[in-house]
């Protein structure tokens, strides 16, 4: 696909997906979804880890509304099922790990873009907020299943009929994100927690990344089942291998991603 909504680079097993529309705050129209959906897939074929971030100041302003027409013409059933789906689908099933690296604001679908990935790190100049009450609506893009997941059902419930502006402190300390890190730091702390994954034990993670998404719908033995299955399957991996091996050689280890 010939990207013009976003770029993608890949570098030292690091792929980097970037919404490139930094005149709209990055806002997520029609063909911006399917060059995300087609990224992510082309990414975990060619990579170790995925990173996604915004061009300019901003991370994503969320849904382009001038994009498909007026406010009485828009079907936003078929929108979500079938532009949003596809591309949120493709992230969270994405083989290799997902970072949202947000390095500004991440309003509407655009912060539910990122509590998709895996992993979500804030500049602290960024902040979050369900903008969709503003305008007569609920948090879609995953929304309703992610946010209170990640900070319950209290808080939750605040953000989105509120839609306050929610500092990535502020995220951070309620657990919706993993960490924030200083503006003027940012792009250098993304490249190393990048490389760290790219260079860590790929089959460990993609199955570690089953495994919690597991526990929430599992009973304790059905966990206990699932990780001794999972477990098995990792202990049969090169990369176990060699972490034991440089373990007791007490070096690094050299992962091979299988």
């Amino acid at each position: 696909m010939d990207y013009k909504a976003i770029t993608l680079e890949t570098r030292n097993d690091v792929a980097t997906l970037t919404l490139n529309r930094p005149n709209v705050m990055n806002a997520l129209n029609t063909q911006m979804r399917a060059e995300i959906a087609h990224a992510v897939k082309a990414a975990e074929t060619t990579a170790r880890v995925l990173v996604m971030t915004g061009a300019g100041k901003s991370f994503c302003s969320g849904q382009d509304l001038a994009d498909g027409g007026n406010a009485a013409t828009l079907d936003l059933e078929a929108t979500l099922r079938d532009e949003y789906v596809p591309m949120l689908k493709a992230i969270f099933d994405c083989r290799i790990p997902t970072i949202a690296a947000v390095n500004g604001p991440a309003a509407g679908a655009g912060a539910n873009l990122a509590l998709a990935c895996d992993v979500v790190i804030a500049s602290d100049a960024a902040y979050f907020v369900q903008a969709f009450t503003r305008i007569g609506l609920i948090p879609d893009a995953g929304g309703t299943y992610w946010l209170p997941r990640q900070v319950g059902a209290a808080k939750a419930m605040g953000a989105a009929l509120f839609a306050d502006k929610i500092s990535a402190e502020q995220a951070s300390d309620w657990g919706m994100i993993y960490e924030v890190a200083p503006d003027d730091a940012f792009a250098t702390h993304i490249q190393t927690r990048a490389a760290q994954l790219a260079q860590g034990p790929t089959v460990a993670y993609r199955q570690l990344k089953k495994a919690i998404r597991g526990s929430f719908e599992n009973s304790l033995d059905d966990q206990l089942a699932l990780e001794a299955q999972l477990q098995g399957r990792c202990g049969q991996t090169h990369d176990f291998r060699e972490g034991v091996v440089a373990f007791l050689e007490k070096r690094k280890p050299v992962y091979k991603g299988r």
